[in-house]
C-alpha cells in the first residue's frame, strides 16, 4: 500500500520556481489539488516546503571573465605615458605638432590631444609616429625603467671647445650625457678672457636657455640687448634669439648653463638676420 501511496504521490508534485530580481529564492511546494485522494489524507504539516533564504546576485562566471572593466582599461594606457613618449620624441627633435603632422598625415589638433591622453591612438597611428622617428612599435608599450639616477664624475667628463670656429672662446662639459632621451641638457661653461678686438659668434637653438654664473663676469648679447653678470647671478632666456658670451674680466669665467628642448618658436626677424654660429651639441 505505501508504495501504491509513493507512486500516486510523487508524479502529483508541482515544482514552482519563483523567480525574482535575484537567483536564489526557489520554493518546491506540494498542490494539493494535484494530488491522488489516496494522498489527500496526508496531513497538511507533512506538504514539504523548501525555501531558500539566501539572495544571490545574478552573475555568470562567463560574464565577469568576458568583461573589462573600463576603469582598470584607462589605467592600464595612461600607465604606458604613450602620449608623454611621443611628446619627448618630437621636443627632442625640436619639431612642432604641426610639423610632426605633416610628417605622419595626422592633424595637429589630434597630435595635441594624444600627447595630454585626452584620445587613445590606432596602431596605425602609432606606427606612422615610430617611422618618423625611427623608433619601433614596442617603443611606446615598453615598461619604463626604473627611475633614473646617473652620477657623472669630474674625472670621466670630457672637456670639449667650441665647435665650428677657429678661436673657441669657451670650453664645455656636458653633465648629463649618460641619460638617455634627456629633456634638458645641463653643461659645465669656461669662458676664456678675449681681447677687446674679438666678437664672439652669435648662435641660436630651439628651446630655452638658463645660465648660472659661479664665478667670474660675463657679457651676455641677446638679440638686440646686452648685459653683464657677476658672480652669483643667473639668466633664463629664449634660445631661439640669436646670443653669445664674453668673457669681461682677465681670469675665465665659469657657469652652469642648462639647455631645455622645446618647439621651436617663430624667429625674430633681427635673429633671422644673424648669422648663426655653433653651440653645445644637443642631445
Amino acid at each position: 500500500m505505501r508504495g501504491l501511496q509513493a507512486r500516486a504521490f510523487f508524479p502529483a508534485i508541482q515544482i514552482c520556481l519563483q523567480r525574482q530580481s535575484t537567483f536564489g529564492s526557489m520554493r518546491i511546494v506540494f498542490d494539493v489539488r494535484n494530488i491522488s485522494p489516496v494522498c489527500r489524507r496526508i496531513s497538511p504539516a507533512r506538504r514539504l516546503e523548501v525555501s531558500l533564504s539566501e539572495s544571490l546576485p545574478v552573475r555568470s562566471e562567463e560574464t565577469q571573465m568576458s568583461q573589462v572593466d573600463a576603469e582598470t582599461t584607462a589605467r592600464v594606457i595612461a600607465d604606458k605615458c604613450i602620449g608623454d613618449r611621443i611628446r619627448r620624441l618630437r621636443l627632442k627633435k625640436s619639431m612642432g605638432l604641426v610639423d610632426l603632422g605633416k610628417l605622419t598625415g595626422l592633424s595637429a589638433s589630434f597630435l595635441s590631444q594624444l600627447e595630454t591622453g585626452r584620445v587613445v591612438p590606432t596602431l596605425r597611428n602609432l606606427a606612422r609616429i615610430a617611422m618618423v622617428f625611427s623608433k619601433d612599435l614596442s617603443y611606446f608599450f615598453e615598461s619604463d625603467a626604473s627611475a633614473i639616477f646617473r652620477i657623472h664624475r669630474r674625472k670621466e667628463r670630457v672637456r670639449l671647445p667650441q665647435t665650428g670656429v677657429e678661436f673657441p672662446t669657451y670650453y664645455f662639459e656636458s653633465l648629463g650625457y649618460m641619460v638617455p632621451d634627456r629633456p634638458m641638457d645641463p653643461y659645465f661653461a669656461e669662458f676664456i678672457p678675449l681681447s677687446d678686438e674679438t666678437k664672439p659668434a652669435p648662435h641660436l637653438h630651439p628651446g630655452f636657455e638658463f645660465l648660472y654664473l659661479f664665478e667670474g663676469a660675463l657679457v651676455l648679447h641677446h638679440g638686440e640687448q646686452q648685459c653683464t653678470l657677476e658672480e652669483g647671478d643667473a639668466v633664463y632666456f629664449d634660445a631661439s634669439t640669436a646670443h653669445s658670451y664674453k668673457c669681461a674680466a682677465k681670469k675665465p669665467a665659469k657657469a652652469i648653463i642648462v639647455t631645455m628642448h622645446q618647439a621651436p618658436s617663430p624667429l625674430p626677424l633681427r635673429a633671422a638676420r644673424t648669422a648663426p654660429g655653433t653651440q653645445p651639441p644637443s642631445a
